[in-house]
C-alpha cells in the first residue's frame, strides 16, 4: 500500500504492514527528481523477503499487458524474474496517468517511461549503498537484485538498501541512464502471463468473479430497440416474486454511451434475479430508430452511390485515367456490422454509501467510466474509487462503460452493494458494434500491368462532414498516395444503433475492401499478386501528406511483404487441385503487416485453411515474445472467425442475432497454425494487440478465389455458400 501524500509533504520511507519499504523522496529534490520518486513509489515495493512487487497500471484484457509492462520495470531495475510479483493498480489517474486498454497504445505509450521507473529506482539504491561503502557510485553495478562493488567485494541486496535509498535525492527522469538492449535479460525474453497459473487454477480474477459482503445480484432490462423507453412493466408483479429484493424503473437518458431507461431487477442471486426477469412485461416506446433495417441501408447505400458524395481526396484525373486504361474493373463490396462478443459477458459490482461509490470492473477505459458515473450520480469524481479486475476479452467493447453506470445507479437505488451480470443476449444485442459499410469501386490498369486509377464512392453512417463512430475513411488510407489518378468521395446514411471500436477499429473492414479489391485488379493485369503488390508500393519510403501528417512507410511494408513471400514459398510451391495461397497487407496502430493464407475448397464449398504465415514489423524491440505471438495468432484467428459467419442484421430498429448459434465464434478444429515472423527494424516499439488482424481477412479471401476461383466481394462468408471443412 502507499500513501496518499500532498505535492508539500515530504515523501520519506514509508512502512508497510508487512515491515517493506517504499521508496520516496525529499521535498528537497527537483521536480523531475520528485516524479521520479513519485513514480518509484508509485510502481516498485521492496518486501523485507527480497521480494520485489511491480504494479501493472493498465487494465488487463488478454493482450499481455499485466506482464509485459511490469517487464519494463524490471529489465531496468535489474532483478530477476523470479523475484517479482505484480499486482494489479487500481484505477488512478492522478497516480499512474491515462490507464486504459486499446488502439495497442500500451507500448509506444509506456516503453520509454516505464524503464525510466525501473532504472531511476536502480539509481537510487546504487547510490545508497554507494554512499554507505565511502565509494563512487561509478563503480558500483548491479545484477539480480543486488548492488555489488567488485574492487573492495562488498555486496549488498537491494532489501538492505531501501530506508539509505529514500533519502537519497531523486534522478531526473528525462536524464537517467538506461540499458544497452544487447544486456537485456527480461525484455526480450519468453514469459508466461502472470496470472496463468490462477486461471488454469480457477482462481478469482475476472470481473465475473467478484464478491463482496452483502452483495446482491441485478439484471438489467432495456428496451430491444436502440433508445428506446419505458411506458409500463409489471413491477408489483416482480417484486413478490421469489428472493426478488427490488424492481424499479430506470429513467435513463438518450445517450447511447450512457444510461439507458429500463427496467432493473435485484435478488439475492442470480438466477432469482434471471428468472423474474423472464416474467417481466416491459411496454416501450421504441422510437424512430424502429424503422432502421440491414436491408434497408443496403438499398438506400446503392441509390447513394449513384449521386456524388463529399470528396475526401482527389488526385490527378481519375476518369481520363481509366478511359485509357487496357483493363477496368468495376466492383461494388460491403461488410456487416459486428459485435464484439467476449467470452465475458458484461458486468459490474457497485456500492454505493454515504455520498461514496466503489465499482469492480473489468473495464478498458477507467477514467471515462468515473466521470461518466459521477455526471450521472450527482457525486464528485474523488468519491469513486475503481478496481480494476482482469477482462475475459474486450476488443474495444469495453472501452465503453455503460454497463458500469447501470451497476452505480442500481446499487444507489436499491441501497445495497449489487453485481450487474449481463446474459450473453444482453451483450450481443446491446454492444457498440463495428459499422457495416458499402464501397463502390472503380479501378485500371494500363497496358504494362500497372494501376493507374482508383475511385471509390464509399457509403457510409452519420451526419453531414461527421461519421459515427467507427465508420469514417480517411482520405490518405491506403491506397491513396500511391495511385496517381485517385478519387475517395463519401455518402452518410442516418443511423439509430450505436457503433463502436472493434479490434483494429476501420482496419478490420477497410482492408477486407481494399486488399481484396488490389488482387481483382492484380488478376485483371494478369500479374502474380505479391508482385503486383510490390510495384504499387515502388521504392519509396516514407509518404506523407503536404502537411507532414499521415506517414506511411512503403520501405517497411516492403519489407515485411518480402518476408512474408519468402517464408510461405510464394510462387516456389506446387499446390494440390483445390487449394490456393492468398495475400494481403495492411498497416494500422502503428503496424505493418503482411499475411499469406493457404486454403481449400471443396465443390460443396467446406473451406480448410492449411496454414497461415505472418510478417510482421512492430519496431526494434519485441518485449515478451510468448505474448506476441499469442497476439498476432488470436489475430488471425479472430479476423478468420469474423470473416466466415458472423454479422449483426438489424432488423425494425434491433440486432436479429443473439448467442453463439447465430453469432459462432470460430472452433478449435477449424483453427490452423500460425507461423510468425517478426522483423525487427530500428523504429521504436509499438503494440501488437490490433495491427495483425485486418490482413487475414483478404488474405484468407483471396485464397478462396486462387483456390475455387469464387471472387468474395461481401462478408460474412457463410453467405456466399461457404462454410468450415
Amino acid at each position: 500500500m502507499t500513501a496518499t501524500l500532498s505535492r508539500r509533504t515530504f515523501l520519506e520511507v514509508t512502512a508497510l504492514a508487512g515491515g517493506g519499504l517504499l521508496l520516496g523522496s525529499r521535498a528537497s529534490a527537483t521536480g523531475r527528481g520528485r516524479r521520479a520518486a513519485a513514480l518509484a513509489n508509485a510502481y516498485i515495493r521492496i518486501e523485507p523477503t527480497g521480494a520485489i512487487v511491480i504494479v501493472a497500471k493498465n487494465p488487463e484484457i488478454g493482450q499481455g499487458v499485466k506482464t509485459s509492462l511490469p517487464q519494463l520495470i524490471a529489465e531496468e531495475l535489474d532483478v530477476e524474474w523470479g523475484q517479482v510479483t505484480v499486482e494489479q493498480a487500481i484505477a488512478d489517474q492522478s497516480k499512474y496517468g491515462r490507464q486504459f486498454a486499446g488502439g495497442s497504445t500500451a507500448t509506444p505509450m509506456n516503453y520509454d517511461e516505464l524503464r525510466r521507473v525501473g532504472a531511476a529506482a536502480r539509481q537510487m539504491l546504487v547510490a545508497a549503498a554507494a554512499g554507505a561503502w565511502g565509494v563512487p557510485a561509478s563503480e558500483c553495478e548491479t545484477a539480480k537484485g543486488v548492488v555489488h562493488h567488485r574492487a573492495s567485494g562488498r555486496s549488498s541486496p537491494y532489501r538492505e538498501l531501501t530506508a539509505a535509498a529514500a533519502a537519497v535525492p531523486p534522478p531526473d527522469l528525462k536524464t537517467v541512464p538506461l540499458k544497452d538492449p544487447k544486456n537485456f535479460t527480461i525484455i526480450g525474453k519468453p514469459i508466461g502471463g502472470v496470472d496463468n497459473p490462477s486461471i488454469v487454477s480457477g482462481k478469482r480474477l475476472f470481473g465475473i468473479d467478484v464478491k463482496v459482503p452483502g452483495m446482491a445480484f441485478a439484471v438489467f432490462e432495456k428496451c430491444p430497440v436502440f433508445g428506446g423507453k419505458v411506458i409500463s412493466a409489471n413491477l408489483e408483479e416482480i417484486k413478490v416474486l421469489p428472493g426478488v429484493r427490488s424492481a424499479f424503473v430506470v429513467p435513463g437518458g438518450t445517450n447511447l454511451s450512457g444510461l439507458l431507461p429500463g427496467v432493473a431487477i435485484v435478488a439475492d442471486h442470480w438466477w432469482a434475479a434471471q428468472s423474474a426477469r423472464e416474467k417481466l412485461r416491459v411496454q416501450w416506446d421504441e422510437g424512430s430508430t424502429a424503422a432502421q433495417s440491414s436491408v434497408a441501408f443496403a438499398a438506400r447505400a446503392k441509390e447513394l452511390a449513384t449521386g456524388t458524395g463529399r470528396v475526401l481526396r482527389h488526385d490527378g484525373d481519375p476518369d481520363g485515367a481509366l478511359a485509357g486504361a487496357k483493363h477496368v474493373v468495376e466492383a461494388a463490396y460491403q461488410y456487416p456490422f459486428l459485435a464484439h462478443a467476449p467470452l465475458e459477458p458484461q458486468n459490474c459490482t457497485a456500492a454505493f454509501g454515504n455520498g461514496k461509490l466503489e465499482i469492480w470492473a473489468p473495464t478498458q477505459n477507467p477514467q471515462p467510466g468515473r466521470e461518466l458515473c459521477a455526471r450521472t450520480l450527482g457525486i464528485a469524481e474523488s468519491d469513486i474509487t475503481i478496481h480494476l479486475t482482469r477482462s475475459g476479452g474486450g476488443f474495444g467493447r469495453r472501452l465503453a462503460n455503460d454497463y458500469m453506470v447501470e451497476a452505480a445507479w442500481i446499487a444507489k437505488e436499491a441501497g445495497m452493494p449489487v453485481k450487474l451480470l449481463w446474459t450473453r443476449e444482453d451483450d450481443i444485442r446491446h454492444d457498440f458494434y463495428r459499422p457495416a459499410g458499402f464501397h463502390f469501386l472503380k479501378g485500371g490498369v494500363d497496358a504494362n500491368g500497372a494501376l493507374v486509377a482508383w475511385k471509390n464512392h464509399f457509403v457510409s453512417f452519420g451526419e453531414g462532414d461527421r461519421f459515427v463512430a467507427s465508420a469514417g475513411l480517411a482520405g490518405a488510407e491506403f491506397p491513396a498516395r500511391f495511385i496517381p489518378n485517385y478519387h475517395l468521395e463519401s455518402s452518410v446514411m442516418p443511423l439509430g444503433v450505436p457503433t463502436g471500436f472493434l479490434r483494429a477499429p476501420g482496419s478490420n473492414a477497410l482492408a477486407f475492401v481494399f486488399h481484396s479489391f488490389l488482387d481483382e485488379l492484380a488478376v485483371a493485369a494478369g500479374r502474380d499478386p505479391v508482385q503486383f503488390r510490390l510495384d504499387l508500393l515502388g521504392t519509396r519510403g516514407m509518404v506523407i501528406d503536404p502537411d507532414g501528417a499521415n506517414g506511411y512507410d512503403a520501405a517497411r511494408m516492403r519489407g515485411v511483404l518480402e518476408l512474408v513471400a519468402e517464408k510461405s514459398g510464394w510462387g516456389k510451391r506446387t499446390l494440390p487441385k483445390g487449394s490456393g495461397l492468398g495475400v494481403g497487407f495492411h498497416y494500422s496502430h502503428r503496424g505493418y503487416f503482411a499475411e499469406v493464407v493457404e486454403a481449400s475448397v471443396t465443390t460443396n464449398g467446406r473451406v480448410s485453411i492449411a496454414k497461415v504465415w505472418v510478417a510482421g514489423d512492430v519496431g526494434s524491440q519485441i518485449i515478451n515474445p510468448s505474448g506476441a505471438i499469442n497476439q498476432v495468432q488470436g489475430s488471425v484467428l479472430d479476423g478468420f472467425s469474423e470473416a466466415m459467419a458472423q454479422e449483426i442484421t438489424i432488423e425494425a430498429g434491433r440486432a436479429a442475432e443473439s448467442n453463439f448459434n447465430d453469432f459462432p465464434l470460430i472452433r478449435m478444429r477449424n483453427s490452423p497454425p500460425v507461423e510468425v515472423h517478426f522483423k525487427i527494424t530500428g523504429y521504436p516499439p509499438t503494440g501488437l494487440g490490433e495491427p495483425a488482424l485486418p490482413p487475414a481477412v483478404p488474405a484468407l479471401c483471396n485464397a478462396i478465389f486462387a483456390a475455387s476461383g469464387k471472387r468474395i466481394r461481401s462478408l460474412p462468408l457463410s453467405h456466399h455458400g461457404l462454410r468450415w471443412a
